[in-house]
């Protein structure tokens, strides 16, 4: 289906506009590194189709199980740099549960290691494919995360809970971008995204401080799920009958969750703010006890 692009001078300008909040999941947005030398490893590959079809039955097979762990090993490497770009965004993560890019370095020498043998015979020339394969992988793409990253002076039992929430709110906006999607209307995507960018605000500030998680809770799960089910409903009915009245409630509903979520966001900054006024007075009257005294400039 076609979808019509806005822009500065288009029939949306006057609604979307320009503004920052306007550009909405745009902003601070960072280009992926999943692209480029990844994409070459899907292609790379490929001639084993050629040679397996010119081969007997042994080389058929050993050139196919080649190719598909090439392929495997290349499909790995995108989905463990996609898990390192998100953790990297994150100042409370946990470690991706799979090593997916060392992984991608063993089948990457594993899948050379058998197309050496099915072009040679021998053991010597496969076995040092495999490991220069391996080895060169590894240093193009690096290593996975291998521990998790909280904030110091933060248990850890409270940065899990952190890392779990933000996971369930990135899956639920996730969900409302494949969704939105369906309904082919350019400016329902971008008032989705000026929404995400403010629910993404308050999960940078929970991730800021662990303690005020309980205080957001509410907003990072029920109101953000009921927002993801709303989303796929406006979709589906959107998508099917181009319901403007369908249309305008769903705007009006990102635009309430929106200015809840900006409220909310800005009340745990002003908590945070009061907490360290009363932790600096507090460190005042322990130092003039002890005879030491603070002038206003320092």
């Amino acid at each position: 289906m076609a979808r019509r692009f806005g822009g500065k001078f288009s029939p949306e300008g006057a609604e979307t506009g320009s503004s920052p909040a306007a550009r909405g999941g745009f902003q601070g947005a960072l280009r992926t590194r999943a692209g480029g030398r990844v994409n070459l490893l899907f292609i790379a590959p490929l001639p084993l189709i050629w040679q397996a079809f010119t081969s007997g039955p042994a080389g058929l097979a050993l050139n196919l199980v080649a190719l598909g762990l090439l392929l495997l090993a290349a499909w790995l490497t995108r989905e463990g740099i996609l898990a390192q770009e998100a953790y990297e965004a994150r100042k409370v993560a946990r470690a991706p549960g799979v090593p997916r890019k060392m992984f991608g370095s063993g089948l990457t020498g594993i899948g050379l290691g058998v197309a050496g043998f099915a072009a040679t015979g021998g053991l010597v020339a496969p076995a040092i494919y495999a490991l220069v394969g391996a080895v060169l992988h590894g240093f193009a793409f690096g290593l996975d995360p291998m521990k998790d990253k909280g904030i110091e002076g933060i248990d850890k039992m409270q940065t899990d809970r952190v890392a779990r929430v933000v996971d369930q709110a990135e899956s639920y906006l996730s969900a409302m971008s494949e969704a939105i999607k369906r309904a082919g209307d350019r400016q329902a995507e971008l008032r989705l995204e000026r929404f995400q960018l403010s629910v993404r605000d308050m999960l940078r500030t929970v991730e800021d401080d662990p303690r005020d998680l309980t205080a957001a809770r509410k907003y990072l799960g029920v109101y953000l799920m009921g927002a993801r089910d709303a989303t796929v409903k406006f979709a589906d009915i959107y998508a099917r009958s181009r319901d403007t009245g369908a249309r305008s409630d769903y705007m009006m509903l990102l635009t309430d969750l929106e200015e809840n979520f900006v409220a909310k966001t800005r009340k745990l900054l002003e908590d945070n703010t009061s907490d360290l006024d009363i932790e600096i007075g507090v460190l005042r009257d322990r130092l003039a006890r002890e005879g030491v005294r603070l002038t206003d400039n320092d």
